[in-house]
């Protein structure tokens, strides 16, 4: 968090010995330096997706009245606009909206900002304005890093932050050479200093640096310009294949790109593993807080968002708690609710009696909470992910290229169509499709029960979760089997495993019990597949058990790169989310 002491309603950094923005009109500057400094709002005229960076998020100030000028000025009504921020001290909630309160015609999106306002939480987060079409992702942390980690091209840059002379870092060759990389052809940079250090490396990144008149009690600024021509192509026809988790998610990520995706779907949306009546959202823990923590924690962030945000009906409970089922669990669990990768206070560390005290009954063992985990019913996600796309139901049994053309067959040998992209994103079912090694089944079954619980879903390696109607328990992992018929010995093994747990809870169970097998795919390493294998064809699989927490942010990645706006994944995640790792056959 910032250092911050007020004058007035005005905020300013003890840290860095400067303010955020000038008391006397802080809103004007922000529109006469950036918005004006890059062009704006002419730019804007012809282009559907138009994309922002901006050094310095600071109380959103400049952010929100680019908002409000893109609200005022969009194109048209399918339009986009990315906006990509970092910030490595942010602002509380409070003291932003303090801050922002002196700018009331902005008050609307302001609102919207709050609500979505980054936590303590490292790494990247995203806020949706879906009514203007424009999508924000703030990157809390190191200048260097969060740009060498950007993947993107930007139509603008806000060089915002605290003065050269106090806040060099944030001015070095090394991050202005960063915006050269990641600046499109004809892109701009504004910003408030003439600094000859900034200049200069402005210039050395290829830009081209003209001074211009500054505002208020400033002389001068600077406007840069990139060489070359702006384009604005996005692809068209893309389908997906499979109407799960993975591809319900991605059509969502789709649409909400301005694109248009056909889905298609041998039976029907959920009908292999993402199709029980209930589903745990939480991440995959990393006590080691390296790439996993990264991944995890940021996907289970923006799972919870959408589900929350967007699926409302789909919501079953929040909150859950992770058992200590292993002696090292202690430490791991100590280590991680301390963790800002996951997000300070969104673990919390309970004793046994604590444990007890929220299990209604006893226990050796303590625990850790998750406040934001969910509980969510499958179908309802899945029908709001899936409102407004076209679905057909069909099998496509095998693909073929020529001409940068995708050409879709039945069985039986007939065209199911032919589009530019194409995504496989059937689970299991894509190794039809994708003949590889690489795609592991891994066969579970889960018993439910007409018996409710009380209090929060409980997981210690098993999990037990409520449904609509009663309870659902389990899941066995059995590695290598895709058979999908039920067994008797797998609900004894799920009822001793939930016996070992919930020992009281599971003398309460009678009457008869149910279940469902499904078949998840993994992988060797236990990363998902996100990305391109060929020419226009795609993956998104490998989710393994955790599908309802990856797939919303992964889908949103893939998305990212079809329409060329920036992508939400960290460069480096992606290297290892890359399907092609395993140097893979090609599709038959």
């Amino acid at each position: 968090m910032p250092d911050l002491e007020w004058i007035g309603n005005t905020p300013r950094s003890t840290r860095f010995d400067d303010v955020y923005f000038q008391a006397e009109d802080g809103l004007a500057e922000s529109r006469a330096v950036f918005l004006e400094g890059c062009g704006l709002p002419e730019r804007f005229a012809g282009r559907s997706r138009f994309a922002v960076g901006e050094l310095g998020f600071g109380s959103g100030l400049n952010i929100l009245a680019l908002l409000d000028l893109w609200r005022r000025h969009r194109p048209d009504a399918g339009a986009k606009l990315s906006i990509v921020s970092i910030e490595a001290f942010p602002m509380t909630a409070d003291d932003a909206a303090r801050a922002l309160a002196a700018f009331p015609d902005l008050a609307e999106l302001s609102a919207d900002l709050l609500t979505g306002w980054p936590g303590d939480r490292v790494g990247r987060h995203t806020i949706d304005f879906p009514e203007i079409g424009a999508t924000l992702q703030i990157h809390v942390g190191d200048v260097g890093d969060a740009l060498a980690q950007l993947d993107a091209k930007m139509d603008a840059w806000f060089l915002d932050g605290f003065a050269p002379a106090k806040n060099p870092d944030m001015w070095s060759e090394e991050v202005l050479a960063e915006i050269g990389r990641l600046t499109a052809p004809g892109g701009r940079v504004a910003t408030f200093t003439v600094a000859g250090d900034v200049r200069r490396g402005l210039v050395s990144a290829g830009f081209e640096v003209e001074k211009r008149p500054g505002f208020g009690r400033k002389r001068e600024r600077l406007e840069a310009i990139f060489p070359g021509a702006p384009s604005d192509l996005h692809p068209s026809s893309i389908a997906v294949i499979g109407a799960g988790i993975a591809g319900a998610s991605l059509a969502r990520a789709l649409m909400r790109q301005g694109l248009k995706v056909v889905v298609f779907e041998t039976d029907k949306p959920g009908a292999g593993a993402s199709g029980n009546p209930a589903a745990l959202v939480t991440p995959r823990l990393d006590a080691g807080l390296g790439d996993v923590a990264r991944l995890h924690g940021q996907a289970f962030a923006r799972a919870v968002q959408i589900y929350r945000n967007e699926t409302p009906q789909a919501l079953i409970s929040r909150g859950a708690l992770q058992l200590e089922a292993k002696p090292k669990d202690q430490e791991r669990f100590d280590r991680l609710a301390v963790s800002d990768i996951y997000g300070l206070g969104g673990f919390e560390r309970l004793s046994p009696e604590q444990t007890i005290a929220r299990l209604g009954e006893p226990a050796t063992v303590g625990a850790l909470r998750y406040r934001d985990a969910l509980v969510i019913e499958p179908v309802a996600a899945l029908q709001a992910c899936l409102a407004g796309v076209e679905v057909r139901r069909a099998t496509v049994e095998k693909l073929e290229y020529a001409g940068g053309i995708w050409t879709l067959q039945s069985p039986d040998g007939s065209a199911l169509g032919a589009f530019a992209h194409v995504v496989l994103a059937g689970g299991h079912d894509s190794r039809r499709l994708w003949r590889t090694e690489a795609l592991r089944p891994v066969r579970g079954q889960v018993t439910l029960s007409r018996k409710r619980m009380k209090g929060e879903a409980v997981a210690w390696g098993g999990y037990l979760i409520p449904t609509r109607n009663g309870v659902l328990f389990g899941a066995t992992h059995q590695r290598g089997d895709d058979d999908v018929r039920a067994r008797s010995e797998d609900d004894a093994l799920n009822l001793n495993s939930l016996a070992e747990a919930r020992p009281g809870f599971a003398t309460t169970l009678t009457g008869a019990l149910t279940h469902r097998a499904a078949v998840r795919v993994s992988t060797p390493d236990h990363w998902p597949m996100c990305g391109e294998l060929s020419a226009g064809l795609f993956v998104l699989t490998g989710l393994g058990g955790r599908g309802f927490t990856l797939a919303p942010l992964l889908a949103e990645s893939l998305a990212s790169a079809l329409a060329g706006a920036p992508d939400p994944l960290e460069r480096r995640l992606k290297r290892r989310l890359d399907p092609r790792r395993y140097d893979p056959t090609s599709p038959s």
